[in-house]
C-alpha cells in the first residue's frame, strides 16, 4: 500500500482522478477543496484495504487549517489516486482521536 507521502507527491503532481461520488459529498457536505489539500498535507493513513474494490484505498485523518478534522476515502493504482469520498467524522462513529472506530455494541 502506499504511504501518506505517496499519496501526497501524486496529489501535488495533479495525478489524480475525482469520482463522481466525492464530487457529490464534496458539495452535499459543504466541504471545500482547499480543505481538502489542506488535510492531505497534514493527514496521516488511518486504515488501508488492500482488497478493496475496485482498487486498493486508504483512509487519510487531516485537518483543515481551522483544526476541522476531515476523513479523506483515497483510492490508490500504480502511479495515481482517486479521491473517493470525503466527510467529517463523528463521535458517534469515531473516538475522540477520529482515528479509532467505536465499536459496535
Amino acid at each position: 500500500m502506499f504511504d501518506i507521502e505517496s499519496i501526497r507527491a501524486m496529489f501535488d503532481g495533479n495525478a489524480i482522478d475525482y469520482s463522481i461520488h466525492y464530487r457529490n459529498r464534496m458539495k452535499e457536505r459543504g466541504i471545500k477543496q482547499y480543505e481538502v489539500k489542506q488535510a492531505l498535507l497534514s493527514g496521516e493513513v488511518i486504515e488501508e484495504v488492500p482488497d478493496d474494490e475496485p482498487l486498493p484505498s486508504v483512509l487519510i485523518l487531516g485537518y483543515t487549517d481551522n483544526g476541522k478534522p476531515l476523513h479523506v476515502a483515497v483510492s490508490v493504482a500504480d502511479y495515481r489516486i482517486c479521491l473517493v469520498t470525503v466527510y467529517v467524522p463523528t463521535l458517534d462513529v469515531w473516538e475522540a482521536d477520529f482515528k479509532t472506530r467505536r465499536e459496535k455494541i
